[in-house]
């Protein structure tokens, strides 16, 4: 288990795993010089496979692209970049869709490999003679990664083909199941499954596993998107329960190489720099502006920014700060002022992005911050929003713990302007109050609180067709029945004839 961050993605050519799209493929697949019924015999096999599965989670690969659907679709973010540059992404961004849409394409190969990989070593872990209490712990992640596969896969596309074993050729034509019932289905029972085999923590080099507490808050977001508010309760209670999570001093914290896997972090998809074959954040090179060798996508909208709050004194929610480059402000170093002219919207996001002096521009796309997936903060939202949508009191109490966490800035970051002293009226805390009002409360801080964490356009959709409306109101060409959803991409139309 030790050498779990330092197995490279070589292991990707040893393992040669189909897609579970409709390529076809032999029934013993080499693995290297060993078919499938030769390679899952050891403990190291099943280790190195379960490697093979954790591999498509990373932005080491250019293609993975979920920010796309999750920032740029919503009204957080623009394309960005030089026009014409992209211009797929640009079409998902106006609502301009066709099935040969290249981002479609990626994400949809990427995350089915990952599902094929979890499939076939569930197939077949059970045959292996290994300590019966780690075996038990690959399952847990196995599943819990399949989970996540299949989360992803669901949000952007909707109903699509399932899979929980590997299918033979012929089960390979299959139509899709409803996204209200791959969640109940197979999502859930994967992450309840997870839930009961993963351990409360892991620590050194296997720092980055899904644990108990990764698959119980998957689960808990997994209850919100079909509504049953009880059980996400009880999920998000168990992990708030736990005690073994808190939010970060700081705000920032979460999105700093040297902080990185901190308190709040619930569950992270790792990088590494330095590596060959490539184990760093492509993220860096795509959202970074061109003067550092960037390409100078998913920047954030007006309308993104308008969301923080002020006081009475022009004094900004510090998140804002953390977040956004803007004008009149510096850029990641004291001598660096940010310039308005690096992006077509006059602002730029900053939270997978390193500054200079620890990836220099010959290195950009080789950056080394982890996509933290699910945070604390995350976490104490969802919580507030099940409690509340059950139209039960105290809900506030969570939304204020992250919002104290955050105007405490000021007493702890000494890079901030009259550091010491909290700048009177800066978020107050959220008082007692109707459903509605409590429900208003919620969105906006998730929208602040987890700006460019890739969350946004699936918050946008489940929150129905009215807020959706309001939302992307500017995007002429929307229509949420069409769109709450991305087509499937053509290269499976054609392959798949169930559809």
């Amino acid at each position: 288990m030790g050498k779990f961050k330092y197995i490279t993605v070589l292991i990707v050519l040893t393992l040669a795993v189909s897609l579970s799209g409709c390529k076809k493929f032999l029934d013993e697949e080499l693995k290297g010089q060993r078919t499938d019924v030769q390679f899952f015999e050891t403990a190291e096999d099943a280790e190195l496979y379960l490697t093979g599965i954790y591999n498509v989670l990373s932005f080491a690969d250019a293609d993975n692209r979920i920010w796309v659907f999750g920032d740029i679709a919503s009204d957080d973010a623009a394309k960005g970049g030089i026009p014409g540059d992209q211009a797929d992404i640009g079409r998902v961004d106006d609502f301009d869709l066709t099935t040969d849409n290249g981002n479609l394409e990626t994400v949809w190969k990427i995350y089915y490999e990952g599902v094929s990989r979890a499939n076939k070593l569930l197939d077949n872990i059970e045959k292996i003679d290994m300590d019966a209490g780690r075996k038990s712990e690959i399952i847990g992640e196995a599943k819990f990664l399949r989970a996540y596969y299949y989360y992803w896969l669901s949000s952007i596309f909707g109903d699509i083909p399932v899979h929980t074993t590997t299918p033979t050729p012929e089960e390979m034509q299959k139509p899709v199941t409803p996204v209200e019932e791959i969640r109940a289905n197979v999502i859930i029972p994967d992450l309840q499954d997870a839930a009961n085999r993963l351990p409360e923590t892991f620590t050194g080099p296997d720092l980055g596993r899904p644990t108990k507490y990764a698959a119980l808050a998957l689960l808990g977001k997994m209850y919100l998107f079909q509504e049953q508010w009880q059980d996400a309760e009880d999920a998000f209670q168990q992990v708030v329960g736990s005690g073994l999570f808190d939010l970060a001093l700081l705000y920032r914290e979460n999105f700093e190489v040297t902080t990185k896997n901190n308190v709040e972090t619930i569950f992270a998809v790792q990088h590494l720099d330095g590596q060959n074959p490539w184990l760093g954040n492509r993220l860096n090179q795509w959202f970074a502006p061109r003067s550092e060798n960037g390409y100078g996508f998913n920047v954030p909208t007006q309308s993104f920014v308008d969301e923080f709050e002020m006081t009475q004194d022009s004094v900004y929610d510090p998140r804002l700060d953390y977040t956004v480059g803007r004008k009149g402000h510096t850029w990641f170093s004291d001598t660096v002022m940010f310039d308005p002219e690096w992006s077509p919207t006059g602002y730029m996001q900053k939270k997978y992005l390193q500054p200079l002096y620890e990836v220099p521009k010959e290195l950009k796309a080789d950056g080394e911050l982890n996509y933290v997936y699910i945070r604390y903060a995350d976490v104490l939202l969802m919580l507030a929003e099940a409690i509340n949508e059950q139209g039960n009191g105290g809900a506030q109490q969570y939304v204020n713990m992250v919002r104290k966490r955050s105007r405490d800035s000021y007493l702890y970051d000494e890079n901030l302007p009259g550091y010491g002293t909290i700048p009177p009226g800066l978020l107050p805390d959220i008082p007692a109050g109707g459903q509605n009002e409590i429900r208003k409360a919620i969105r906006h801080e998730r929208r602040v609180e987890l700006g460019f964490e890739f969350h946004r356009y699936f918050d946008v959709i489940r929150y129905g067709p009215d807020y959706a409306y309001d939302a992307l109101w500017d995007k002429v060409n929307f229509n949420y029945e069409e769109n709450k959803h991305f087509p499937i991409p053509q290269s499976e139309l054609d392959t798949n004839h169930e559809l």
